[in-house]
C-alpha cells in the first residue's frame, strides 16, 4: 500500500508541533496543545477516511438490516402518526329512502261507520251462523256476511237464509238523510213518501229508500236498460193508475214500489233477504253462471248484481254509500262500464 500522503501529512504536523514548542513560551502552552490535538485530530481523520475509501475499493459492503451502518445516520425520526379522523358512518348505514312506508303500505283507512249499534241474531239450519262484524266492510257487517246472505249462489243454487225485516239491523231514515255529506241526500226531498209507505206495511223506511238509491241513486226521472222508471224501478206493467199516465210520479212510483215489495215479501214468508233478492230478479237456485249470462250480450245491465244483497243489508241500510266503499266480491257489472 502507498502510505506517502499521510505520512507528509502528519510529518509536517508533527513539524509545527515541534517548532511549536521550542519557540513558544510557557504562556502559550495551552494554545500550542490545542494546535497539537487539532492537528493528531486531522492526521486521524485524514487516515481514517483513507483507510475507508480502501477497503470500499476491495470489499462491497454486505447489506444487513440489523447492521447500524446499513441505516443513513441523517435519517429523520418518524413523523408521529395522527391521530385518525373518527370514521364516518357509511353512507349505507342511513335508513335507505326505500324504508320509508310508500303510500301503498300507509295504514288502510277505517271502514265506514254507521253509528248503528247490534248484530243480527239470525243462524240458518242450510247457511250455518251469520258471521256478522260490529262494523261493515266490503264482504262483512252487522247483517251478515256476503257469502252468508248469497249462500248456495257459488255451488248448487241460492237459498237465502230466513230473516224478517224485523231481524235487521238498520239506520233510521230521517237521521240519515240529514246527516252530512249523507249518501241519501236526493231522497231528502221524497223522506214523507218513503216514511208513509214503509210504515203502512211494517217495512224499515231506510230500506225501501236504499232499494231507490240502489235502482236509480234517487233519481226521479231515471229510466232503466229495459225500460224500467222512475225512483224504484217499476216496470211498464205496473204503471197502471199513474197521474196523467206518469209512472215516475214521484208519490206514485214510491207508493207502488213499497207495494210491490209488500206483496213479495208476503209470500215469501216474510223471509226479507230472498224478497230482495227477487226485487233485483234473483230466484231461489240462481247460480253465477245464470246471473252473469247476459254479460256480453246487448243488455249488459239485465244481468243480476251478485253484490246486490251485501250493498244493500251492509251499507245502504246502515246509512253507508257501498258503492264508493267498493262493497262486494264480485262486481259483474263493471263489464258493463
Amino acid at each position: 500500500m502507498k502510505l506517502t500522503t499521510p505520512f507528509i501529512i502528519l510529518a509536517a504536523a508533527l513539524g509545527v508541533a515541534e517548532a511549536s514548542l521550542q519557540g513558544h513560551r510557557a504562556g502559550l502552552s495551552r494554545i500550542s496543545s490545542h494546535h497539537n490535538i487539532r492537528a493528531r485530530n486531522e492526521v486521524r481523520a485524514v487516515d481514517s477516511t483513507n483507510t475507508t475509501s480502501k477497503r470500499a475499493q476491495r470489499c462491497k459492503p454486505r447489506p444487513s438490516s440489523s447492521s447500524p451502518a446499513a441505516q443513513s445516520t441523517t435519517s429523520q425520526a418518524p413523523e408521529p402518526s395522527k391521530t385518525p379522523e373518527p370514521t364516518k358512518a357509511p353512507a349505507s348505514s342511513k335508513a335507505p329512502e326505500s324504508s320509508k312506508a310508500p303510500q301503498s303500505t300507509k295504514a288502510p283507512a277505517p271502514p265506514p261507520s254507521s253509528g248503528v249499534s247490534g248484530l243480527i241474531k239470525v243462524t240458518s239450519s242450510q247457511c250455518g251462523a251469520s258471521g256478522a262484524t260490529k262494523e261493515s266492510s266490503a264482504q262483512d257487517g252487522p247483517n251478515g256476511k256476503l257469502d252468508w246472505l248469497n249462500c248456495g249462489i257459488d255451488a248448487g243454487g241460492w237459498n237465502p237464509p230466513n230473516v224478517t225485516p224485523g231481524d235487521l239491523i238498520t239506520k233510521d231514515l230521517a237521521d240519515a238523510v240529514n246527516e252530512k255529506n249523507s249518501p241519501f241526500a236526493n231522497c231528502k226531498p221524497y223522506l214523507s213518501s218513503f216514511e208513509n209507505y214503509a210504515n203502512q206495511h211494517g217495512i224499515p223506511p231506510i230500506l225501501i229508500a236504499s232499494i231507490a238509491m240502489q235502482e236509480s241513486g234517487c233519481n226521479a226521472g231515471a229510466t232503466g236498460g229495459a225500460g224500467e222508471q222512475g225512483l224504484m224501478q217499476i216496470t211498464k206493467d205496473k204503471c197502471g193508475g199513474a197521474p196523467g199516465g206518469n209512472c215516475k210520479d214521484p208519490d206514485f212510483n214510491i207508493r207502488t214500489g213499497v207495494s210491490y215489495f209488500a206483496e213479495t215479501l208476503k209470500s215469501n214468508n216474510n223471509n226479507v233477504v230472498k224478497t230482495l233478492g227477487n226485487y233485483n230478479g234473483w230466484s231461489q237456485g240462481l247460480t253465477v253462471a245464470k246471473a252473469t249470462a247476459a254479460a256480453h250480450t246487448s243488455c249488459c245491465r239485465c244481468q243480476n248484481n251478485l253484490d246486490y244483497l251485501q250493498q244493500t243489508f251492509n251499507g245502504w241500510i246502515l246509512g253507508i254509500d257501498p258503492i264508493a266503499a267498493g262493497f262486494g266480491k264480485y262486481h259483474n257489472l263493471d263489464v258493463c262500464n
